[in-house]
């Protein structure tokens, strides 16, 4: 093989190699803007600086406590300081951030502090009773627990033995910190419900964090010093790696514990929000709140949208109150969103009807992706651009996780043939925007939340009066989709809608209890498998009736 010149003597070293992490994003704004306002939270507003100095007391006091290099540090969190110091804190000590969904129930909350090894639990007092019981069902022993104490929520009830801030001011604030020593170490687990009863751990990598937190800013054309209104929870995929492109651009990042209308328009006025995140539902709110509550606010707003397609009447509604949408899509896997549907310049004088359709589209790879593309599940050969052939949502490139956390046959599943799978069904349009047409895994988006209905039918078949369940979803005007059961009932027992309704919200997240219960007999194959694609035309039919 002949010698490359170019590889000769001139190897990777310290002066001209250094790991890819977000963490370098907050030194330097701390260092260029060191006064520049980086937190608002209720009266509190931190600087950079300030920033900077408690992310690494948070990073001592973790080391002092024997956390380290592959250690996992919980945080059941609301979108607060706490929260964002934890996305730089517990990754400069080469710790793990494993942000819980704060809608869960007790005991999908024991099962991930359980897989995930949570050495270390911040927690906030709002979740004390689900996080007490979680505590009391785990199989391992119980992480550390650290209250977040947050004078806009007094009420929480506290757990652990010590506060997050006495917590961090045991540490040092001049703690010598570095990046990783590969940039393929893992920064972060998340965990999504997939189709299974128990959910999966996503496992991303430091690069690809630092990757996606400079693809948000390439495709939202994002300014430096951004005001950005934390509608997104930070528990979603890192809050789509908002945190670590907020310290990208030493933007001011303005906290909100609860999506309302009646917070969010005076935090808009007040501080003059710029950028925000959120499924349809988030703007549909916002859209239809009274008049009064948007008085004053004349800038337009830039809003990122993603969990559904966003309907004509929210990209119309939204343009009317001065929120200029952008649709994008990804999944936990991918560090949030990965594709964008990339606005052309002629869309702008087309009606909105025609608007809406090319907007509704999942679009073409973030621009530090590789590619996003619709194949052939089984060849994995593209599928013809023609909007019609069906084939598989697949990305391919840095911006995708390490794997699923102590699940090799679901990780080899997922990147068969060197691709990430979605399992969302979709068609490739001439211009070379995908659509996803269908979810193959039955997953049910709702208000951007993902249901698993094999989770919810496993909680359906525990009441005594059910033979078969099946769960599909329901089209919903605020949800963008809900669960609906249909259920067979066991000789003999009565048709009882509210009392099914009632026994699922006992046992799951509000968020998952189905909506709906239709009782009948089921269609199923010669085998017995029960049809779901009868059950999903059976509502589509009756959503369109109504």
């Amino acid at each position: 093989m002949r010698a490359n010149v170019y590889d000769q003597g001139l190897d990777r070293n310290a002066a001209n190699h250094v790991a890819l992490s977000p963490l370098s994003f907050l030194a330097r704004s701390a260092r260029v803007y060191p006064n520049r306002t980086a937190l608002i939270h209720g009266s509190l507003r931190q600087t950079w600086a300030h920033t900077y100095t408690r992310c690494r007391q948070l990073a001592s006091a973790l080391a002092q406590r024997g956390v380290g290099p592959g250690d996992t540090v919980a945080a059941m969190l609301p979108n607060t300081p706490a929260m964002f110091e934890a996305h730089f804190g517990v990754p400069m000590v080469g710790a793990v951030l494993n942000t819980l969904n704060t809608r869960l129930d007790a005991e999908a909350i024991a099962f991930m502090l359980d897989h995930g090894g949570a050495k270390l639990l911040l927690t906030d007092g709002e979740f004390a009773s689900t996080v007490e019981q979680a505590l009391s069902q785990m199989k391992n022993p119980r992480p550390l627990v650290v209250d977040v104490e947050d004078a806009l929520h007094p009420d929480g009830r506290r757990l652990g033995q010590v506060s997050y801030d006495d917590f961090i001011a045991t540490g040092n604030p001049d703690f010598v910190w570095s990046l990783p020593g590969d940039e393929w170490d893992a920064i972060a687990l998340n965990y999504t419900s997939g189709t299974t009863g128990n959910p999966k751990g996503v496992v991303t990598h430091h690069r690809g964090a630092y990757l996606n937190a400079v693809s948000n800013v390439v495709t939202w054309e994002m300014p430096k010093h951004a005001v950005y209104l934390w509608t997104l929870p930070m528990f979603h995929c890192n809050g789509w790696c908002f945190p670590w492109t907020m310290a990208l651009q030493a933007g001011t990042s303005v906290c909100l514990r609860r999506v309302d209308a009646s917070l969010i328009f005076p935090l808009v006025r007040e501080h003059r929000v710029t950028h925000m995140c959120g499924a349809p539902i988030v703007y549909g709110m916002l859209v239809n709140a009274p008049p009064s509550l948007r008085a004053g606010i004349s800038h337009r707003i830039e809003g990122l949208i993603a969990g559904a397609a966003p309907p004509a009447a929210i990209i119309e509604g939204c343009e009317r109150i001065g929120i200029d949408i952008t649709h994008v899509y990804g999944l936990t896997e991918v560090y949030g969103p990965a594709a964008v549907c990339a606005k052309q310049g002629d869309w702008a004088a087309l009606p909105i009807e025609e608007r809406a359709r090319l907007n509704a589209r999942q679009g073409v790879a973030y621009p530090l992706q590789e590619t996003v593309t619709v194949l052939n599940p089984e060849t994995l050969q593209p599928v013809p651009a023609d909007g019609e052939t069906i084939g598989e949502i697949m990305f391919r490139g840095n911006i995708v996780m390490k794997g699923y956390l102590k699940n090799p046959e679901a990780t080899q599943e997922a990147f068969a043939g060197g691709w990430f799978h979605t399992g969302d069904l979709a068609v490739m349009f001439p211009d070379g925007y995908v659509k996803i047409k269908d979810r193959s895994k039955d997953v049910i988006i709702s208000g951007g939340e993902n249901i698993s209905s094999v989770e919810v039918e496993e909680v359906l078949y525990r009441h005594p009066s059910v033979l078969v369940a099946a769960v599909v979803a329901k089209p919903d005007p605020k949800w963008g989709e809900v669960p609906c059961a249909f259920v067979e009932l066991r000789e003999g027992a009565p048709p009882d809608e509210s009392g099914i309704i009632s026994f699922c919200r006992e046992h799951m997240a509000r968020f998952k209890v189905p909506k709906q219960v239709v009782f009948g007999v089921l269609p199923k194959t010669s085998t017995g498998k029960i049809q779901k694609f009868a059950l999903r035309e059976q509502m589509r039919s009756a959503s369109a009736i109504e």
